[in-house]
């Protein structure tokens, strides 16, 4: 099962205003372990990032003015995450802009990107797993006790990388266990299934007389049997 988590940062909040994707980034996990493949890219805009996204993420307009534009590397992004089920944090938003940023190819090659992709939304599954309470991706860390100590600003591939790590928390863990041949491997397990201390266990001996009707049993069956089975 292969599942890429996705962030964009953006120039707004509102495609419909005409605000731009200026950021991607993507991280790959396959049977729910990450396999260090990743997409990241920044996207030249062609338009002005509003200050407050600027004081969110960090990323400045002189920063993109040499950066690709989005269609420019859509075939690499979607080639990237085609057949994936993409794992996003409030994917209404980030979905919306892709999908925005499609619509605006000439001729639209791609159409949407739920085409491609089956998404799912991690930021419901969040709602749903804890009602009530605060569910951005900082209190999901601070729940579940995943270190996002490196993040002092917003960034679509170190998002990416936390919401990796949080929605494998949110979803039960690594669920795939690997077992090694390495002797070392196999020792610690022993050491930490603590046999020594188990109470030894029990052995019934069966007596004579079960043993005598064990017998008895046996040759009924062989004298039933056509072909009689050897024991």
């Amino acid at each position: 099962m292969r599942q890429i988590i996705l962030d964009t940062e953006t120039t707004g909040i509102d495609p419909k205003q005409g605000h731009r994707i200026i950021e991607i980034g993507c991280v790959e996990l396959v049977e729910r372990k990450l396999t260090n493949q990743h997409y990241h890219q920044y996207i030249r805009p062609e338009r002005e990032i509003e200050q407050e996204a600027i004081e969110v993420h960090g990323i400045t307009n002189e920063f993109l003015q040499d950066k690709p534009v989005f269609a420019d590397v859509v075939e690499a992004f979607m080639a990237f995450v085609s057949g994936a089920e993409l794992i996003i944090h409030n994917a209404p938003f980030d979905v919306g802009f892709i999908n925005h940023e499609l619509s605006q190819l000439p001729k639209n090659p791609w159409g949407k990107l739920e085409d491609h992709c089956k998404i799912t939304d991690s930021l419901k599954m969040a709602r749903k797993t804890y009602p009530g309470q605060r569910n951005s991706l900082d209190a999901l860390c601070k729940r579940l006790g995943v270190d996002n100590s490196g993040r002092t600003l917003h960034g679509a591939l170190l998002d990416s990388e936390i919401l990796a790590d949080v929605y494998l928390m949110m979803t039960g863990g690594q669920v795939k266990l690997s077992l090694s041949t390495d002797n070392t491997e196999k020792k610690d397990r022993i050491s930490k299934s603590n046999l020594t201390n188990r109470k030894p266990i029990r052995i019934i001996h069966a007596n004579q007389h079960e043993i005598n009707e064990h017998h008895n049993y046996l040759n009924q069956l062989l004298k039933n049997q056509e072909n009689p089975n050897i024991w």
